[in-house]
């Protein structure tokens, strides 16, 4: 069946720690804490940070407080405060609708130093983190272009923003990269978590050609609903395998672990800089792991790892030129690549995807 060709991140980067941040004394940790937006079980984004802060709990001791089930909402600014008044001197906000209430309640308590997943505000004790997951997903459309029949893609996404653009674009590229017929379908379905809508999306586009599926959402109805129509797909955030063994090509996982662990200890030590942190595949923060190399041609897990190299050496960008968007027109010319902050604003497809954005 099928064999590991990496180690899973979460153990990789776990292992790989003391390279990154020196020894820590338990005992001088102060009080961590972490919002969730969901639960551990919805084995995609909270599972994924949940796992990241048992890395950092693993190291650090017990001093850490989970909270789960958080809305977006004025509830959150309630949670954040409750959990400064009890002494947490850290408190990590997982996902990115926390950032006005969580920066609210951080101009009330200077002491104490909030981060937030994937925002882009910053105060003197709010700073904020994200991980690369479209490197990842160019890994999985390059995967992707080899294994497509009907050279048709589909990609269920959550809600329209840079986030998820770049990941529908990157996941294009890396495809048409290997195979150049390759088009990408594309279904919003307006939320980040909702089984229901997963699995509609995912029928619709296998039945509008679809025979190779990625995601962007947070839970495995996607790859489940592959499964049971015999066509392939990916795991999302973490190793989702075990819902879709014979669909299941890859999980573009994530590793907040490295983060956290880095973050903790900057801060207990008195030397966190207040700089945005935006890991990839060279921090092991991200990858396309479990990849099934039964379901693919041997040329297929060469081109895999070869741009995994390229990435991780530095050498070369996911977003590097030339790149043409929908109407042929070269939007980064041969030698250039886009900027973080162009990243960060990208609201454009790139040549390869069908459809146009959600106004």
């Amino acid at each position: 069946m099928k064999k590991t060709i990496l180690t899973a991140v979460t153990v990789a980067a776990a292992c790989g720690m003391a390279a990154l941040v020196p020894s820590a004394k338990a005992a001088d940790v102060p009080g961590v804490a972490f919002v969730y937006i969901g639960n551990p079980g919805d084995a995609g984004w909270t599972f994924a940070h949940d796992q990241g802060s048992r890395v950092a709990e693993t190291k650090f001791g017990d001093k850490i407080t989970r909270i789960e089930n958080v809305p977006e909402s004025a509830d959150s600014e309630r949670v954040f405060r409750d959990l400064a008044n009890k002494g947490n001197k850290i408190i990590f906000a997982t996902s990115f609708g926390y950032q006005d209430f969580a920066l609210k309640v951080a101009k009330d308590f200077p002491d104490v130093t909030f981060l937030h997943a994937t925002g882009y505000k910053k105060a003197p004790n709010f700073g904020t983190y994200d991980v690369r997951m479209y490197q990842g997903a160019y890994l999985a459309g390059v995967a992707a272009g080899y294994a497509t029949k009907t050279n048709t893609l589909g990609f269920v996404a959550s809600v329209p923003i840079p986030e998820v653009v770049r990941n529908i674009n990157a996941y294009t590229l890396g495809a048409r990269s290997v195979n150049p017929k390759v088009h990408t379908k594309v279904i919003w379905i307006n939320s980040w978590f909702d089984p229901g809508k997963e699995k509609q999306a995912a029928e619709t586009l296998i039945g509008q050609g679809a025979d190779v599926l990625l995601q962007n959402t947070d839970s495995s109805a996607t790859l489940a609903t592959a499964e049971a129509k015999k066509v392939h797909a990916f795991g999302w955030d973490s190793n989702m395998q075990k819902f879709g063994p014979h669909a299941h090509l890859g999980s573009v996982e994530a590793n907040w672990g490295v983060y956290y662990v880095n973050a903790i200890q900057q801060v207990t030590d008195g030397k966190w800089k207040n700089d945005p942190v935006w890991w990839g595949i060279p921090q092991k923060a991200v990858d396309l792991g479990d990849v099934n190399t039964s379901a693919l041609p041997a040329d297929a897990v060469k081109a895999v790892a070869a741009k995994r190299a390229a990435i991780a050496g530095g050498k070369w960008d996911v977003f590097s030129g030339p790149i043409k968007d929908q109407t042929g027109a070269v939007k980064v010319p041969a030698g250039k690549t886009l900027t973080d902050t162009e990243l960060q604003r990208l609201n454009w497809y790139v040549e390869g995807v069908d459809g146009s954005l959600p106004k």
